[in-house]
């Protein structure tokens, strides 16, 4: 198949292949992808508009700067940008790996990339902020806001992707994640390194000095000592050493045999201000930027990880990020996020383990089959019946259940003041009304419900993620 190029003029097969071009850096040009146009230099490539796809074919560092210039404007924010060779973190951060094997391969993955396009917040395009980070993540289903660690930033981490977004914004990178994962569109990833920072000006320039801890002043030393049993004095070693003996400074006495003439006391430190002994020094973090002192525990402690589109998040795009009627939907349906949830769901344990009630049910659902019949239908049929399932859920959810999906195919519905024949009636209705959304049956996909209702089931030292991970396993 042909890849329609910048020279060829547009035509009805514009919209089944995209126009591709790659970067080479000078020397190492390979003509790989023959229908693709080469170039060597970034800006003779940004002369030329309209490309649906980029190969960066040039070492990772250089390939990382281009992917930075190229994420930030507009024109190349979201479109599939692959790195031929080495892959560093900036390249991990914000390409889409290396390139398929054939141009075929390539063709499909940017057709797919086109359909989820289509489908992201009904077709209204990313705006503003928050909107342009989630379509990033909604084009690339194993996409994530990686972070990467950079020594010349104050906090020695940094989000390429949040600063692409964010153009010409100023946004407080920690702040909006953790706002976006308090919401549920987003959920943390992998732990990548816990900082420490200054809790005056937020910087993790931070050093750590020994002092006195009786005047807390810097000139401390390691200081041998000695102790006179009989007169009680303690002293450095060298006032001790007088004529090639050892003698008290203070009463004379020939200090002879260590353990019943004297001994050495475990205060290893003297401080050169004060004259004070002592055992352990105390440990102060000094900022580097703003000059404040603080005690290692006053820090403000942070947790570095990445981060990805939760399953609210996923839904949310979809079903629209401002419109009114997927606002009431969402809202209806109570989704929470899987942290939350499970947070939600240990309280309500807890409250049933001291008092005995209220009563509350959880009751779990799995479309077995799910995931492979998604990629088999297709992102607009798959997730079009996907969505009919959800509408199915609203008419049943009261406004005081609650719900989180902790997988594409699994969701959970919390259900308080309900009791084992409450539980059951829904469970019925809800078979009954997955029966009716016949393409369910057709593409071979299996609803499958577990049951749990508090206290009569509940287990001791069992919280919200143990009952879940119990349940779920029922699921399989």
């Amino acid at each position: 198949m042909t890849l329609i190029t910048q020279s060829k003029p547009a035509s009805d097969t514009r919209s089944h292949t995209p126009r591709g071009a790659v970067l080479a850096a000078p020397g190492l040009l390979e003509q790989r992808y023959p229908d693709f146009e080469y170039f060597h230099d970034l800006d003779e490539l940004l002369a030329f508009a309209g490309w649906d796809v980029l190969l960066l074919d040039c070492p990772a560092a250089q390939a990382g700067r281009y992917l930075f210039q190229l994420r930030r404007l507009e024109a190349y924010r979201f479109i599939p940008i692959y790195c031929c060779r080495d892959q560093d973190d900036w390249c991990r951060a914000l390409g889409d790996g290396l390139p398929p094997a054939s141009t075929d391969e390539l063709i499909a993955q940017w057709r797919q990339w086109r359909e989820r396009l289509a489908l992201f917040n009904r077709g209204v395009p990313p705006e503003r902020f928050d909107s342009r980070v989630l379509a990033w993540l909604w084009l690339r289903s194993q996409g994530e806001i990686r972070v990467l660690r950079d020594t010349s930033v104050a906090q020695h981490y940094r989000y390429p992707l949040l600063e692409a977004c964010a153009g010409t914004e100023e946004v407080n990178a920690a702040v909006w994640l953790q706002t976006m994962v308090q919401h549920g569109w987003l959920e943390t990833g992998e732990l990548v390194d816990r900082l420490r920072l200054c809790t005056g000006c937020g910087s993790g320039r931070l050093n750590y000095v020994d002092v006195c801890p009786e005047c807390h002043a810097l000139d401390i030393a390691r200081q041998p000592s000695l102790h006179c049993f009989t007169c009680g004095n303690v002293g450095p070693q060298e006032l001790f050493l007088k004529d090639g003996l050892l003698l008290c400074p203070n009463c004379l006495t020939r200090l002879r045999h260590i353990g019943s003439d004297y001994d050495r006391p475990l205060e290893n430190y003297s401080c050169r201000s004060c004259q004070a002994f002592f055992i352990d020094a105390a440990v102060e973090a000094r900022c580097l930027d703003c000059g404040q002192v603080h005690a290692p525990d006053k820090l403000r402690v942070r947790e570095v990880r990445h981060h990805r589109l939760a399953e609210a998040g996923r839904l949310r795009c979809r079903q629209g990020l401002q419109d009114s009627h997927a606002d009431a939907a969402f809202s209806r349906l109570n989704l929470r996020g899987g942290k939350e949830f499970a947070e939600l769901l240990s309280w309500q344990i807890e409250l049933v383990r001291r008092y005995g009630s209220p009563a509350f049910s959880l009751l779990g659902l799995r479309l077995v089959n799910l995931t492979g019949t998604l990629g088999a239908l297709g992102e607009q049929r798959a997730h079009a019946l996907v969505d009919s399932l959800v509408e199915r859920l609203v008419e049943m959810v009261r406004e005081t259940d609650r719900c989180t999906r902790t997988s594409e195919d699994q969701l959970w519905l919390l259900l308080p003041h309900t009791g084992e024949e409450g539980l059951a009636s829904l469970q019925q209705r809800l078979a009954n009304s997955c029966a009716q959304l016949t393409e369910l049956a057709a593409h071979g996909i299996e609803p499958r419900t577990v049951g749990f209702t508090a206290p009569q089931d509940l287990l001791d030292q069992e919280d919200g993620r143990l009952l879940m991970a119990r349940l779920a396993g029922e699921l399989l």
